[in-house]
């Protein structure tokens, strides 16, 4: 039981001490960037999917068309 104590006791100390947290501007900084570049993925998953959904349409009529 004691490892355990002084596990929570070094982790406390460690995140209270010596982790150095972001500014309130830092993190709208770095979220505003994440958000950015979701939108730019989605945007291309879908191109990518609406892409292949065009070719296999193509490929169905021309097989069972």
């Amino acid at each position: 039981m004691a490892g355990i104590k002084g596990y929570i006791e070094e982790a406390v100390d460690e995140l209270t001490n010596k982790v150095s947290w972001p500014t309130w501007s830092e993190l709208q900084s770095s979220g505003i960037v994440v958000l950015i570049a979701t939108f730019i993925i989605a945007g291309l998953i879908y191109a990518m999917d609406f892409g292949f959904g065009q070719l296999m349409d193509l490929i169905y009529i021309k097989i069972f068309g």
